[in-house]
């Protein structure tokens, strides 16, 4: 049996590979040990009682472009259960700061923060989106954001396409302070060069974050005249 202290720190590593898998989204095994600096072994015994408390789950990995050879890897998720148990406690934490900085320097500071948040993001994507295709520009952002625990795609919608965040780690704290999702789509904008549109949230109760990103501009014909040569030509005489 371990001494209470030993439990104490089981405990808490147990939480670290957890928040590091809320973070960051679905997770390898061999990813969470160097992500977290711990032995594969540990990280093994820490994934194995989190699936045995039901706090999470393993899953083929989604891999976006051609598959390569091999069986996909093993990666884990939060479930349900465990995304509420931190919801609660840092959800609350975070919801609370920002309800101080509301109070203290109004709604423009919770913009401002929210804007502060995500400039290391757009620093992080504006190299990957500068050096792609424009054509794939949407497809690399959604990898990139996928990396980052976002579970994103796109697919074709119309003339455009549509964003899809399957995963949003502040989706909670994001129901009471927009400001996040609003300072979220203005870098899919800049980052896209183009005037995206948010049309859904998780924070709103939708089961996805969709944002419409609008395809290229149509190019005007040339008008075509219904008046014959001839026609013409009779007139000017």
């Amino acid at each position: 049996m371990p001494s209470g202290t030993a439990a104490a720190r089981d405990e808490s590593t147990r939480d670290r590979v957890a928040r590091s898998i809320l973070t960051n989204g679905p997770s390898s095994a061999a990813v969470l040990a160097e992500r977290l600096k711990l032995t594969p072994a540990a990280v093994r015994r820490h994934l194995d009682h989190l699936l045995e408390e039901g706090l999470a789950e393993a899953r083929e990995e989604r891999v976006y472009g051609p598959r390569g050879r091999g069986r996909p890897a093993k990666v884990f998720v939060l479930t349900d259960s465990g995304r509420h148990a931190f919801h609660q406690a840092y959800d609350d934490l975070a919801a609370t700061a920002l309800q101080f900085i509301a109070e203290a320097g109004g709604e423009a500071a919770v913009t401002e923060f929210a804007r502060r948040r995500v400039a290391d993001v757009e620093t992080k994507y504006r190299q990957l989106l500068e050096a792609a295709p424009e054509g794939k520009k949407a497809e690399v952002l959604a990898q990139a954001l996928s990396v980052d625990g976002y579970a994103a795609s796109t697919l074709q919608a119309g003339a455009g396409e549509q964003l899809c965040q399957h995963h949003c780690p502040v989706a909670h704290v994001a129901e009471q302070f927009p400001q996040l999702c609003e300072a979220e789509t203005e870098v899919f904008s800049r980052l896209l060069g183009k005037h995206v549109q948010r049309l859904a949230t998780i924070a709103h109760g939708d089961g996805v974050c969709t944002t419409h990103i609008p395809g290229h501009a149509t190019k005007a014909q040339p008008v075509t005249s219904s008046v014959s040569d001839s026609e013409s030509a009779r007139t000017a005489r």
